[in-house]
């Protein structure tokens, strides 16, 4: 089958919604859902649910990318204390990755099959979109412990990593999630940012190399192109997306992520009711 220049479009679109919603943190899940309902690739369901995760290979390409030298402890451009702080941030990232593989690969079939649907979408959307309001409210008038992410000890990093576990439920957000953590134990925005970034680069790339293999290899030629499409697309997008946050957060808090989550729940919830049947 070849691939129509509408299917080029379509994925095109979907790349950039991955991109733009992964790192910033308002769910890419409750967005998905809302692009599928209205913009549908002929593909198969199972290829479309491989493909949506697999996407996210080109997110994390983009975080690598952008912090290549931060995260290379072999770079012969830094001092040695430096090497030492880079594995230490890579050390911290594992410790944090152990609660998602613990708790999450054992209950991800689970929540997939259960709990993938539009009203917990927009609920999460909402209940978190709130917390955040609440969290920045709160954390006005702290002062972070952990202003550099060389500062942030392994207990924190770990507790972040238990706060990205919350994310299994849809329409939380991955990044949401540990942002919302790091923020409540202290570190900076940016911090919280920051790792929330290096965190994704395990999870995201074993959920996907997860997702592949369960699917299988026999990609025919247009699916493949639709892969590659998605993931260059998501790529170029997700690096736009990272720069605009970390400037953003320099002078804005995430309150205003919080009520575009409020606003986008109710309009799922909205739609919901117009049709009369959940997505």
């Amino acid at each position: 089958m070849d691939l129509s220049i509408t299917e080029v479009l379509k994925t095109i679109l979907i790349g950039v919604v991955e991109g733009l919603t992964e790192w910033l943190p308002i769910s890419s899940t409750g967005h998905m859902i809302l692009v599928d309902e209205f913009v549908k690739l002929d593909i198969s369901k199972q290829f479309m649910d491989m493909f949506l995760i697999v996407i996210q290979l080109g997110a994390i390409l983009a975080v690598v990318v952008l912090n290549f030298e931060k995260l290379n402890p072999f770079s012969p451009w830094k001092s040695k204390l430096q090497k030492q702080n880079t594995f230490k941030l890579w050390y911290k990232v594992l410790l944090a990755c152990i609660p998602a593989a613990a708790i999450g690969l054992p209950l991800n079939d689970w929540m997939e099959e259960n709990l993938m649907t539009t009203p917990i979408v927009a609920t999460m959307l909402i209940f978190y979109g709130i917390l955040f309001i609440i969290v920045e409210n709160y954390n006005r008038y702290r002062i972070p412990r952990a202003r550099d992410i060389d500062h942030l000890d392994y207990k924190t990093a770990f507790l972040i990593g238990m706060f990205q576990v919350l994310s299994l439920v849809p329409g939380t957000s991955r990044s949401g999630s540990t942002i919302l953590g790091g923020i409540i134990l202290g570190t900076s925005r940016q911090v919280a940012a920051e790792f929330t970034f290096y965190l994704a680069i395990p999870v995201m790339f074993g959920a996907s190399i997860l997702k592949i293999f369960k699917f299988g290899l026999n990609f025919t030629s247009s699916e493949m192109l639709i892969l590659l499409i998605g993931m260059v697309t998501a790529f170029v997008v997700s690096i736009i997306s990272i720069k605009f946050l970390l400037h953003y957060i320099k002078k804005n808090d995430f309150t205003a992520f919080g009520w575009y989550r409020i606003g986008l729940g109710l309009i799922v919830f909205i739609y919901l009711f117009l049709i009369g049947d959940p997505i």
